[in-house]
């Protein structure tokens, strides 16, 4: 019976020594816990005063989190957005351009008007028209009219030698009767 006798007491202080083990890692941990939630400071030892603390932490966490997950939400949004605008600038700047190269194309066919050609001066200003052209008014028969925008001197000195060149006229042009 005295073997009984010891294997219940080399049990019970083996259950006593894994207890203390326990106790020890427990206490561990939360001095671990203690130096994680206030790095700076010396461990506390009181247990309550550190779940606490930790349990503080988390809440502030989980906001802060919180907070971060409603930016992002809002920072995505903001990108969505500014990716439609940037599309709608790009069609903008598309069709710009094409209206660009419409209005040079017609100020190079303008610019490009044989040489030579002078248009009168009403297709630009209809206001300089002279009173001659008005129905109430009539210029006299034995007379030219007269226009201010053309003075009444010959203009064919100036005129490029390309079109005063009259030797290709009879190939260019059908005889006049």
């Amino acid at each position: 019976m005295a073997r009984a006798r010891d294997d219940s007491t080399t049990g019970l202080k083996s259950k006593a020594c894994r207890e203390k083990m326990r106790r020890d890692k427990l206490n561990d941990r939360f001095s671990e816990l203690s130096l994680i939630l206030d790095p700076g400071r010396t461990p506390k030892s009181d247990k309550a005063s550190i779940l606490s603390d930790a349990a503080r932490v988390l809440v502030q966490l989980k906001a802060d989190a919180q907070e971060l997950k409603e930016s992002n939400d809002k920072l995505q949004e903001t990108i969505k957005d500014l990716k439609v605008e940037k599309n709608e600038l790009r069609d903008e700047k598309m069709k710009l351009k094409a209206d660009k190269e419409t209005l040079e194309q017609q100020v190079k066919a303008i610019s490009m008007a044989p040489s030579g050609f002078m248009p009168h001066p009403l297709a630009y200003h209809p206001a300089a028209a002279p009173t001659t052209f008005s129905p109430h008014v009539q210029a006299p028969s034995n007379k030219a009219a007269h226009f201010p925008a053309y003075p009444g001197m010959a203009m064919w000195q100036w005129l490029p030698p390309a079109v005063m060149d009259t030797t290709q006229d009879s190939k260019l042009w059908p005889p006049n009767a």
